[in-house]
C-alpha cells in the first residue's frame, strides 16, 4: 500500500513572509522530494515566479501555479485535481503555499473530507501533517486595527468581498499549529515578547515561533504531525475560555482574558448602546449572547480588532420538541447539567481578550444592559430593538 504523503499548509496574511519560508524550506529539504502548490491571486503569479528565480524547479520537483483566484473558494476544485494529479508521483512530501487572503479552514477540509462534486477523496494519498500561519511582527497590530475590509484595500478573492482584514487574521491564527512570527528584526524586542503573548492567547496551543527572513528550522514546520482537525477547530483562546480550560495571563504584558456569563437575557436597546461604545482595551471577543427580544435565536458575537459582527446562530435547545431535546441534551451534557427550568439553555457567555482588562468594570456595564427583574416580569416582544435582523 502506497505510503500517505505528509502535507504543510503556509497560510498568512499579504506580506507576510510565506515566499521567503517557502524558499528557504526547499533550500533544505535534505534530499526529499517536496511538490510546491503556490497560489497567487495575481494573474501573474509572483510568489511561484520567485520559488523559480531561486532555482527550485528541477527535474525531481514539481511546481503547481494556481492563481488568478484563491484555493479556500473559487479555486478549491483546482487545487483538488491537482493533488489528485501529484499523487501519482513519487513524492515525501508537499508544500502549498496559499494566498495571502486565504482561510485556512476549507484548505484544510480538502484533506480531511472526500470532494462529492468531484468524486476524490484526498484522504487515500495524503495526511495533513502542519497548518501554519505566518505572521508579519512589524504589520500585524497595524492590520489588526485599520478597520479596513479586502475590497477597500482593492485585495478580494471576489467581487463584494467584504472580509474584514482583522478576521482573517484570526482566523489564520486560530487555525494553525505552528504560527511563525517572521520579520521580527524589524521590531524591538518589548514589541515581539507583548505580541508573542497576545498569539499565545489568541491560540494557546499553537507553537509560536519567531524568525528572520524567512528561516525557520524545517523540523518545526515539516513532519511534526501535529495535526488533528477537531484538536485545532476548539484551540481557539476563547473556545478554550468557554469550556473553562482558562489560558495562563501574560500579566507582564496586560494581557489577560475571562467569560462574562450571564442567565438573564440582555434589554436589545441597552445592549446595542454597549457595543457602540466597545471598550478599546479588548482585542478579541467571540461569544454567544440571549437578546430578550429574539427568545428564540443564539446570538453570536465575534469581535476582531475594529471589527465587531452580530449574527444568529440556530435556536436555543429549549425551542425544540420535548423529544428532539432529549436527542440534543443527550448529546451537550453541559447544557443537561446547566438546564433552566423556565428559560432551558439560553443563556450569555461572552469570552473577552485584552490589554490591561478591568474585568470587574467590564461585568458591571454589562450587567446593567440585561433586563431588570421587573422587565423580566413584561412582554418582552415590546422592547424595542434596533439590531439588525440576523443572518
Amino acid at each position: 500500500m502506497k505510503k500517505e504523503i505528509p502535507v504543510t499548509v503556509l497560510s498568512g496574511y499579504l506580506g507576510a513572509g510565506k515566499t521567503s519560508v517557502l524558499n528557504h524550506l526547499l533550500h533544505n529539504k535534505q534530499g526529499h522530494k517536496i511538490a510546491v502548490v503556490v497560489n497567487d491571486m495575481s494573474e501573474i503569479n509572483i510568489d511561484s515566479a520567485m520559488v523559480k528565480q531561486g532555482g527550485l524547479v528541477r527535474s525531481d520537483e514539481k511546481l503547481v501555479e494556481l492563481q488568478n483566484g484563491c484555493i479556500c473558494c473559487t479555486l478549491r476544485e483546482d487545487l483538488i485535481v491537482e493533488l489528485e494529479q501529484l499523487s501519482q508521483l513519487d513524492l515525501d512530501y508537499v508544500l502549498i503555499e496559499s494566498t495571502g487572503i486565504s482561510e485556512p479552514i476549507p484548505v484544510a477540509q480538502t484533506f480531511t473530507y472526500e470532494a462529492d462534486e468531484l468524486d476524490i477523496d484526498l484522504r487515500k494519498h495524503y495526511k495533513l501533517d502542519t497548518m501554519v500561519t505566518v505572521v508579519n511582527a512589524e504589520q500585524f497590530w497595524s492590520d489588526y486595527y485599520s478597520g479596513e475590509n479586502l475590497l477597500e484595500r482593492k485585495q478580494e478573492a471576489v467581487p463584494d468581498d467584504e472580509r474584514e482584514v482583522s478576521d482573517l487574521l484570526i482566523d489564520q491564527i486560530e487555525f494553525a499549529n505552528v504560527i511563525l512570527v517572521n520579520k521580527i528584526d524589524l521590531i524591538p524586542n518589548e514589541d515581539l515578547e507583548k505580541l508573542k503573548a497576545a498569539l499565545a492567547t489568541f491560540n494557546p496551543s499553537a507553537r509560536i515561533i519567531p524568525i528572520e527572513h524567512g528561516k525557520v528550522d524545517p523540523d518545526d514546520v515539516l513532519n511534526t504531525s501535529l495535526f488533528d482537525f477537531e484538536d485545532v477547530s476548539s484551540s481557539a483562546g476563547w473556545i478554550k475560555e468557554l469550556n473553562e480550560e482558562h489560558v495562563p495571563e501574560t500579566e507582564e504584558y496586560g494581557i489577560s482574558s475571562f467569560v462574562y456569563r450571564s442567565s438573564k437575557p440582555f434589554h436589545p436597546e441597552r445592549f446595542f448602546k454597549w457595543l457602540e461604545q466597545w471598550p478599546e482595551e479588548v482585542v478579541r471577543s467571540k461569544g454567544f449572547f440571549w437578546l430578550a427580544s429574539r427568545n428564540d435565536t443564539i446570538g453570536l458575537l465575534s469581535q476582531a480588532g475594529k471589527s465587531l459582527n452580530v449574527q444568529g446562530a440556530g435556536n436555543w435547545i429549549s425551542t425544540f420538541s420535548e423529544a428532539e431535546q432529549e436527542e440534543l441534551l443527550a448529546e451537550d451534557l453541559q447544557a443537561k447539567e446547566s438546564w433552566h427550568p423556565e428559560f432551558g439553555d439560553r443563556k450569555t457567555e461572552l469570552v473577552f481578550i485584552g490589554i490591561k482588562l478591568n474585568p470587574a468594570t467590564l461585568i458591571n456595564t454589562l450587567d446593567k444592559c440585561l433586563l431588570t427583574d421587573e422587565e423580566i416580569k413584561e412582554d418582552w416582544t415590546l422592547i424595542p430593538d434596533p439590531f439588525p435582523s440576523f443572518v
